[in-house]
């Protein structure tokens, strides 16, 4: 085994890698340096984290062609946007590439073997995040995770958030000092002007903290709060329920909360949203499943077009958000259930049933399993919208090897100024 020299070293980035990193080669090993991009000469300082050999970045001795200066003082530190001084059209490049590289080399897809749309561009690539995850950095402080490290980095002002969250950071952190020594996460949410938080906790849900968080909603003027105990109910303070449109249905109202999941760019949802259903193409016959459904993010645009669609959710509040934007939509083609997507396809299967069309949105580990489901329901086509390209190459070559074909990819820039991507695929089984 090679000896790492305990002095620092000059590289050359190559490439980007598929986490976001740059990669430079060592006496033929692949080295990965976060925060180098294409072009640049850098010294770093080697170090072996198990397998993989990762440069420690010292300096940057010159800059390639695509770095730009940060917009934001944090982002040396901060995990939060990875990529703010690489530019946005080699942000763009870069994640066309990662996806299909990634579908090549994990998931052993030709990229000749299926159409290949141009990127979908999101219309905002700063100050669009309307969530955000926040931890305690010190007594009455907030901030985010370090780059590839959960060491807290403290932050009172973050650009990158939609304006009504910009500055709440700051203001909400001594707020809710009361709660500091027993929360986890504090979770933002805006929805255009209104915004609500949540908070994780890693007990019960005590009168000292009702107190602090009925205090913080009132002197911010948000919308409302809400408690999430390690065991039991969440508490709700005020309104946190926040309401939003449909995408591509505007008369179905849909509904947001702290505490669940809603994907943190609005406006490039849509566009997500839109690529999905084309890609999947239901008619008034097809009976849909759709898998991992949250809120109804897709299920109402879905069920404006398709006969019947089943929306399978493992979160007791996304469940109830999607039924209460049937209830008022008065949408009577959809039904949810709320469950493991594993146990309640299982059961699924054991009645016998089948379906024309599947819709998955699994989290960033993936579905598992998605391709035996898909043959055993006889389901014809199927859109994978995968926010991990690894998780999606390991599901996209299951489904292949079941018997499906893979029929397009559409990559979605939905995180600008990271590495994070959407991508949506679709397979059509064969004859």
């Amino acid at each position: 085994m090679t000896t790492l020299p305990e002095a620092p070293i000059e590289l050359t980035i190559e490439r980007l890698g598929q986490l976001g990193e740059g990669v430079a080669s060592w006496e033929g090993r692949t080295v990965f340096v976060p925060g180098a991009f294409p072009g640049d000469t850098v010294r770093v300082h080697l170090e072996a984290q198990g397998k993989v050999l990762r440069g420690i970045l010292g300096q940057v001795l010159a800059d390639g062609t695509e770095r730009v200066s940060s917009r934001c003082v944090l982002s040396d530190a901060c995990g939060g946007c990875d990529w703010l001084e690489l530019s946005v059209p080699a942000q763009r490049s870069a994640k066309q590439e990662i996806v299909l590289s990634t579908l090549e080399h994990l998931g052993h897809l030709r990229r000749s073997d299926f159409a290949v749309r141009p990127l979908m561009v999101a219309p905002r690539d700063w100050g669009y995040r309307r969530r955000a995850v926040l931890h305690g950095a010190g007594k009455g402080v907030l901030g985010y995770f370090g780059r590839r490290t959960h060491e807290r980095v403290p932050v009172e002002v973050c650009p990158a958030l939609t304006p009504v969250l910009t500055a709440l950071p700051g203001k909400l952190a001594p707020l809710l000092k009361p709660l500091a020594r027993d929360t986890e996460e504090v979770l933002l949410l805006a929805e255009g002007d209104k915004a609500a938080f949540a908070v994780n906790l890693s007990g019960p849900v005590t009168a000292r903290h009702l107190e602090a968080a009925e205090a913080a909603v009132r002197a911010l003027r948000l919308e409302g709060a809400v408690l999430v105990p390690k065991e039991g109910s969440a508490r709700l303070i005020g309104r946190p329920v926040l309401r939003s449109l449909s995408p591509l249905r505007p008369e179905v109202p849909v509904y947001l909360r702290p505490d669940a999941f809603a994907q943190a760019h609005a406006e490039a949802n849509v566009g997500l949203v839109t690529a999905a259903l084309y890609e999947l193409g239901a008619k008034e016959t097809d009976s849909v499943l759709e898998l991992y459904s949250g809120n109804g993010n897709f299920t109402f645009p879905l069920a404006g077009t398709a006969g019947s669609v089943l929306g399978v959710e493992s979160s007791p509040v996304g469940v109830e958000l999607a039924q209460r934007s049937a209830r008022e939509g008065g949408v009577s083609n959809v039904r949810f259930v709320q469950g493991d997507a594993r146990k309640v396809c299982d059961g699924l299967v054991a009645e016998g049933r089948s379906f024309d069309l599947c819709l998955a949105d699994p989290p960033r580990a993936g579905a598992p399993g998605l391709a035996k489901w898909m043959r055993a329901l006889d389901v014809r086509r199927v859109v994978y919208v995968a926010c991990d390209p690894a998780s999606l190459a390991r599901d996209a070559a299951g489904l292949v090897e079941a018997g499906y074909k893979p029929v397009a990819l559409q990559v979605v820039d939905m995180f600008p100024q990271t590495h994070h991507v959407e991508a949506v695929m679709s397979f059509e089984r064969g004859a």
